[in-house]
């Protein structure tokens, strides 16, 4: 791996970071605020929150068996895939490698920072050639994007094909996680250790149900982490979502219980869909969601919307052509879903 001077940009590497109020004083006590020009009125609203979420992060090491310095949270994982970009790609000049199809926001955000974005795309059942993505790599490639589970394919990318990327790759490997509750395969971010080349992606918005909250989390080498709060906004996470993410953590035990639910509900849903004439194939998932080829995806799509039943359409993404992604709701949303599709003509 190159060093991570060598990866960083060197206006990013050299930044001095700005320095808020709440962190200058960080490590004493307190109980008079006047440094940051805020309303001394209508607590707690009127103070800025915690600019780091130490507590937020000091119970989330626990639950993801990671240490609290190799925790970023930001304002959905969205906003760790753009810090990425803005920290180690250099506009107009570097690229980055990332499996196709995959979720799309990779690619936007490379085009946002004016970075080549190369799309290597997988085999017939979604499966990834580490050599082909190593190839597609020149002495400008920064960054590899892996999701696993994928999205939209709701498959596991084959983990020693994974390896051999990370293994083989002098950049950084980002492996998104955001479905991995659903998975039964250990989580990538358990190997940062041997690893401090990859960066992994998670997030509140899945297994968690807090997706109105726009939490997401990256674990990484602390110095990675280092990095992205030398960039973000000084106060990226907004008080009530802090809150919010400590009142969930406070039961993890009920999102294992949600987890399980959806997974039985996932199973009943393919069984039910392979039955379907009018669905052709349904692909291996280990998401909260599957990838179906129907015989007309768009009639059927423009069908369930008159129904006011949302799916989504993903034929016009490459080796996606008819297919429908079908998110797993609950008992009754599924069997909503497939009432319409058992009367579709």
């Amino acid at each position: 791996m190159k060093t991570l001077k060598e990866l960083a940009r060197p206006n990013i590497w050299n930044l001095a970071p700005y320095s808020s109020a709440r962190n200058e004083y960080s490590g004493h006590a307190a109980h008079v605020f006047l440094d940051a020009n805020e309303n001394p009125y209508n607590a707690p609203l009127n103070r800025y929150p915690d600019p780091l979420q130490t507590e937020i992060k000091e119970i989330l090491a626990k639950v993801k068996g990671v240490g609290a310095e190799q925790i970023f949270l930001g304002n959905g994982s969205d906003e760790a895939i753009d810090l990425v970009y803005r920290c180690f790609t250099r506009p107009g000049r570097d690229n980055v490698v990332a499996i196709e199809p995959t979720y799309g926001m990779y690619k936007v955000c490379a085009d946002i920072n004016d970075v080549e974005y190369r799309p290597v795309l997988l085999d017939e059942n979604f499966g990834m050639s580490a050599d082909k993505m190593l190839a597609a790599c020149d002495r400008n490639t920064k960054v590899i994007w892996i999701c696993s589970p994928n999205n939209p394919t709701g498959n596991s990318i084959d983990r020693k094909e994974m390896m051999k990327v990370i293994d083989g790759f002098d950049g950084l490997v980002v492996v998104d996680e955001a479905y991995s509750d659903f998975s039964s395969a250990s989580p990538m971010r358990l190997r940062l250790a041997s690893h401090p080349n990859m960066i992994v992606l998670n997030t509140f918005s899945k297994a968690w149900g807090c997706a109105a909250i726009r939490l997401g989390m990256a674990f990484a080498h602390a110095d990675i982490i280092g990095l992205f709060n030398k960039v973000k906004y000084p106060y990226n996470i907004n008080l009530l979502t802090q809150q919010q993410a400590l009142e969930t953590l406070k039961d993890p035990y009920e999102v294992d219980k949600w987890v399980k639910m959806l997974l039985l509900e996932r199973g009943r849903m393919i069984e039910a869909f392979k039955l379907l004439p009018i669905c052709k194939h349904v692909y291996p998932t280990d998401a909260n969601f599957f990838l179906a080829r129907m015989t007309d995806a768009q009639v059927i799509y423009d069908y369930l919307v008159n129904n006011g039943i949302i799916v989504r359409n993903r034929t016009r993404v490459q080796l996606c052509n008819n297919c429908l992604r079908i998110t797993v709701g609950s008992k009754s949303e599924n069997n909503e879903l497939l009432a319409a599709l058992r009367q579709y003509r």
